[in-house]
């Protein structure tokens, strides 16, 4: 049902949809806050006020241009008492802002007005944009004050409720973005929605929805019902129950692939996002099977983002999409999301290819991050902004006069031309810096050694950053949020074991105990924020999920137990607030709220990050191979099978979803995977020998009381190990296999000994490339690699205590062999 369908009340307001653009110290007793058309506060919160501004520090710059002729601001609302960057932004508006919560509706109720809702954050261009035209326009104020109680809310610390409004503007709208502007009875039903409004219509809008609370209360009673309802139809994702075959994975495939724009890269049209989930996936699908047109998809989008303006040339680090189908204009904000996606996704991807290219951005991401958005105590800040000086963009952007300014004459030259810089520039009379072609085409045009080339682009590099640190900075979003975090974490502990950085390593171990530090409380349970010293907002599903999978990703790395038990625990208190029992799958947020929300959403949906429940299930999968809990397996295959209508039809969107799937079914992608119940651990590793032969090394560790059968055991009904190469995965061939030495041991179950396999386990695959395979082309960059990069062993073994014996099991290892071999 479309919400909007037979409602003539609010026809006139739909008429104003066409105009929405966007995604698009002072003594305690002296503090000024009547604001246009409010009444004035009550003495203790004019104290509080007062406190808390006196609190911000001598240097506090209010964002205002209502100040009196010392610099203080005419106003201050409660935004001034919280601790969200965005929040506090509007905290000197002379509008008469509440933060979310029950004070707001209770005041709305009482005084039978509607409630105009805004949401947004701190490093969003429109937000800004209708702050200056709107919240700080004091007509405008005063219309919002006389006639509405005004709430606003950080998306990046409520995305819960950010999830119910957006579903209504995008039920009413059929689009969405920042800033959302939302107008609620006072129970919290919308029954009117859009995003950016400019100052004219904007007003006028306010004037109509005032005079239909006045004339039509009925029928807007009527639309917010009817529209709370489709709310929350759409996000309980609710469908039959499906299990799910292989035939999943291979239509989202397809499908993911028929969408890549094979010549741009990328997926769909301008605005072009990153698509990290479904990128992360196709990934995984070659390391899976070796699909070759996975690999292409992956490596062009993943090259041509890196050369285009989305990337930050100079100091590293990618903004939040491209406003062109050419990935050359972007909107200028950096997100912690983004860092941490993409950087796993060009690890990954070099990984699997071996390009150099592909490990160069993801070291520079991680540098971007670990440099410029990791705080003190080793937590990662969220994003900076679009804006600076007043202007979008104008941060990063160049012209050749500046760069000859700022380098010597011939580095000024390559940067001109290695950038395609040029007078009239590409932005607004500057230059984006990009890649027009790829850094090996370049040194090859202008015969020179690609080592000579990137050391004289470091240097530039370097030099230029020195001088736009200079400039006036984009504002920078300093709260540590516990899902982003961990995303940042995880990505940092398997870059540190696919790149051998043990500085990536030591900033993940930094983060986590950070986290664990500030953003546990008493109770178990997680605060998803922090910020100057506080830690606040209870946590949601998706931060459990995150933090979760970051401590099983450092576990990985480290070994250390300790990580593992952490994991186990937040998990816990995951499955017991937030799942879904009667339906399966988790929610977002708790059963209870104050005030209550008018949904309790789901949204298995991957979007610009994976969703909870994704991360959730891929979680889970690990966990239930890592520890003796079939409960784990158990709660991962509902929720898969709670989504399972909705991926059916749209496997595209729940690309992360179906990549915990994957590894619930068939255990983990890549050289890294767990046996027994977590009791075997096995790692195989590509090695070029000195002589020039290739190898594989395969270590197995067994926990203490836990052996695997040899290759020969005495006993016919135990299963021997057994290493295989899969030769139908590529051009690899065994030529021979130095296997480990077995010993003998008695077991309470058997009168005579068996000859087994403990401690640590060492095997070593020689390898050959089989002479009538070709190497070809597979990346975007010119970096040649085998056509199966990968090559797949599997370990058949059967894991025994002195008590009892598992089943027999396989365990497959997709091992990298891009890096070891010459093209």
């Amino acid at each position: 049902m479309h919400a909007t369908g037979g409602l003539r009340t609010l026809a006139f307001l739909f008429l104003l949809t066409a105009c929405q653009v966007g995604n698009a110290s002072q003594e305690p007793d002296t503090v000024s806050t009547d604001h246009p058309g409010a009444a004035s506060y009550a003495l203790e919160l004019r104290q509080q006020l007062a406190e808390a501004l006196s609190g911000q520090g001598a240097d506090y710059v209010p964002r205002t241009h209502h100040l009196d002729a010392e610099g203080r601001p005419l106003y201050t609302n409660r935004l001034i008492l919280e601790d969200s960057p965005y929040l506090l932004q509007h905290a000197h508006n002379p509008v008469d802002w509440y933060a979310w919560g029950p004070e707001a509706f209770e005041r709305a109720r009482q005084e039978d007005k509607p409630i105009f809702l805004s949401i947004g954050y701190s490093t969003c261009h429109w937000c800004h944009v209708m702050e200056r035209e709107s919240f700080e326009d004091e007509a405008i104020a005063r219309l919002l004050n006389e006639h509405f109680v005004c709430i606003k809310i950080d998306r990046e610390q409520r995305p819960d409720i950010d999830e119910i409004y957006m579903t209504a503007v995008q039920l009413l709208t059929e689009r969405g973005g920042w800033p959302m502007s939302s107008f609620l009875t006072s129970d919290g039903k919308p029954f009117f929605a859009g995003t950016y409004f400019p100052p004219d219509h904007f007003n006028q809008l306010l004037h109509r929805i005032v005079d239909a609370w006045r004339s039509e209360r009925g029928s807007l009673t009527d639309t917010a019902n009817r529209l709370a309802a489709a709310v929350q139809q759409a996000t309980a994702a609710r469908g039959a129950a499906k299990s799910l075959g292989d035939e999943i994975f291979d239509s989202a495939l397809q499908n993911i692939v028929q969408r890549h724009d094979t010549s741009l890269g990328g997926f769909g049209r301008a605005p072009k996002f990153p698509h990290e989930p479904e990128l992360l996936f196709l990934l995984s699908q070659v390391w899976r099977r070796g699909d070759a047109k996975a690999l292409q998809a992956a490596s062009h989008s993943l090259d041509a983002m890196a050369r285009g303006g989305m990337y930050d040339q100079v100091g590293g680090g990618f903004h939040r999409y491209s406003v062109d189908a050419q990935w050359l204009v972007p909107h200028f904000e950096k997100m912690l999301y983004n860092q941490a996606h993409l950087s796993r996704a060009y690890t990954t991807a070099h990984q699997l290819t071996g390009n150099p290219f592909f490990e160069r951005v993801a070291r520079q991401t991680l540098d971007y991050v670990l440099k410029e958005m990791t705080s003190p105590g080793g937590g990662f800040y969220s994003a900076t902004d679009a804006d600076s000086e007043g202007e979008e963009g104008v941060f990063f952007v160049w012209t050749p006069d500046q760069l000859r300014d700022a380098l010597p004459a011939e580095d000024a030259a390559l940067a001109i031309e290695l950038w395609s810089v040029q007078p009239g520039g590409n932005f607004e009379g500057h230059s984006i810096l990009f890649l027009e072609q790829p850094l090996e085409t370049f040194a090859e045009a202008h015969n020179r050694p690609l080592d000579e080339l990137l050391a004289q682009v470091d240097r530039i590099r370097a030099s230029l950053w020195q001088v736009r640190e200079q400039r006036e900075h984009p504002l920078r979003d300093d709260k540590i949020l516990t899902a982003w975090n961990g995303m940042m974490i995880t990505t940092l502990a398997q870059a540190s074991m696919a790149l051998d950085e043990p500085r990536y390593a030591a900033a993940a171990e930094g983060a986590a105990t950070f986290l664990w530090q500030h953003n546990l409380r008493d109770d178990g349970r997680l605060w998803r924020a922090h910020l100057d010293g506080r830690s606040s907002v209870p946590a949601l599903q998706e931060d459990y999920a995150y933090l979760a999978e970051a401590f099983v990703a450092l576990y990985d790395g480290s070994r250390e137990r300790i990580w593992l038990e952490r994991a186990r625990a937040l998990v816990q208190v995951m499955m017991e607030d937030f799942w879904d029992a009667a339906a399966g799958g988790f929610f977002m947020g708790p059963s209870l709220t104050d005030p209550p929300l008018i949904a309790r959403p789901k949204s298995p949906n991957d979007g610009a990050t994976p969703s909870g429940n994704s991360v959730a299930v891929r979680t889970l999968a690990q966990l239930s191979r890592r520890l003796e809990d079939p409960s784990y397996a158990q709660h991962a295959e509902a929720t898969a099978a709670a989504f399972g209508e909705q991926m059916a039809q749209f496997p595209h969107g729940y690309g992360y979803l179906l990549t915990g799937l994957d590894e619930l079914l068939r255990g983990a992608v890549g050289p890294l995977g767990y046996g027994a119940a977590g009791h075997l651990r096995a790692q195989a590793t590509a090695r070029r020998q000195d002589d020039g032969s290739l190898s594989i090394e395969v270590e197995a560790s067994l926990d203490d009381g836990w052996h695997i059968n040899s290759a020969s055991p005495r006993q016919d009904h135990f299963q021997a190990t057994r290493l295989l190469m899969l030769e139908d995965r590529g051009p690899w061939r065994v030529t021979s296999i130095d296997r480990p030495a077995a010993v003998d041991i008695d077991v309470a179950f058997e009168d005579q000994p068996m000859s087994v396999y403990s401690g640590t386990v060492d095997w070593q695959v020689n390898v050959r490339i089989e002479p009538q395979t070709t190497v070809t082309q597979t990346t975007a960059t010119q970096a040649t690699v085998p056509q199966a990069p990968v090559a797949v062993l599997e370990l058949h073994f059967q894991a025994c205590d002195d008590q009892r014996c598992l089943k027999p099991e396989v365990l497959a290892l997709e091992v990298p062999m891009a890096g070891v071999v010459k093209p």
